[in-house]
């Protein structure tokens, strides 16, 4: 039976866990319980300079930045994006040539693997070739140039991240408790999600398990469609999902972003699985149930 990761962490003696993206919707979950752990936490930013300073003393880093893609995606946006993750990382790596850490966890998504209808996802697929694709691509490719430092280094392709506290369950909210909530075009498109919690148990067993490097991906082990999904948060809020948002109109309303919202990816997390972690919130159900309580 899998160790549960705040007893492991708790091997550390004053761990000092750099943090980037701390002050967002993961980050502002997942340092209360480092710190709860005995850790020293370390907010950086990486709009600002990083230097060769940034990281001494850090015995690992977390890198959660990133600009927001739920916006229209306009080139300046799609550039921020990019920047934000490729530049981004490659600048703290950078910092690392003269501090290098023992674990640097780096955030991706499973938009690496493209739309692919039915097909089961895991870490060994073959990535997509699209344009958030070719970001995570990009951003998984300067978190390992850690490697060379001799960082062990692990790769967290986030699914839709659940929490009540932001992100898109909290955008989804006030439609669907109107009743106002729908499917997404056919509804047919598998969603990768996981529970907040979970994702920060993740994070905090690749800081420790020695054995995990590479890519893992950040996901429950039952992905649901966008239609079953749809029915479920209805179901926990005992309201109607009677609009559904076609298509065409979701491309008029978001452009090219659209894209995200209607791919199919149906991500397992087969080697955070293979590794014995175990997931406190792995039902769709159950899941929203926990995060919606009052």
């Amino acid at each position: 039976m899998a160790t549960h990761p705040w007893t492991i962490l708790s091997s550390y003696n004053k761990m000092t866990v750099a943090v980037t993206g701390a002050s967002g919707f993961i980050g502002r979950r997942l340092t209360p319980q480092l710190l709860a752990e005995g850790c020293v936490i370390r907010a950086i930013s990486l709009r600002a300079a990083v230097s060769r300073d940034t990281l001494a003393g850090c015995d690992a880093v977390v890198n959660l930045a990133g600009e927001n893609i739920a916006q229209r995606w306009t080139h300046a946006a799609q550039r921020r994006i990019r920047e934000s993750r490729v530049n981004g990382t490659r600048a703290l790596v950078a910092a690392m040539r003269e501090n290098p850490p023992k674990v640097l966890v780096n955030a991706s998504a499973v938009g690496i693997y493209g739309s692919r209808g039915d097909e089961i996802l895991t870490e060994n697929s073959e990535p997509g070739g699209d344009f958030l694709a070719q970001v995570c691509l990009e951003w998984e490719r300067e978190a390992r140039e850690a490697e060379k430092l001799g960082v062990r280094v692990a790769l967290l392709r986030f699914g839709m991240v659940l929490g009540g506290e932001g992100g898109a369950l909290r955008r989804m909210l006030p439609a669907f408790k109107l009743g106002a909530g729908g499917r997404l075009g056919s509804g047919s498109q598998w969603m990768s999600w996981i529970h907040i919690a979970d994702l920060c148990d993740l994070i905090l067993f690749a800081l420790r398990e020695s054995v995990i490097s590479g890519a893992l991906n950040a996901t429950s082990p039952n992905p649901v469609t966008n239609g079953d999904f749809t029915r479920a948060l209805a179901s926990v809020l005992q309201r109607p999902a009677l609009f559904p948002v076609p298509a065409v109109a979701l491309k008029l309303i978001f452009g090219k972003m659209a894209q995200v919202l209607l791919a199919s990816q149906r991500a397992v997390p087969d080697r955070a699985l293979r590794a014995g972690f175990e997931f406190q919130h792995p039902d769709i159900d159950l899941a929203l149930r926990n995060l919606l309580a009052t």
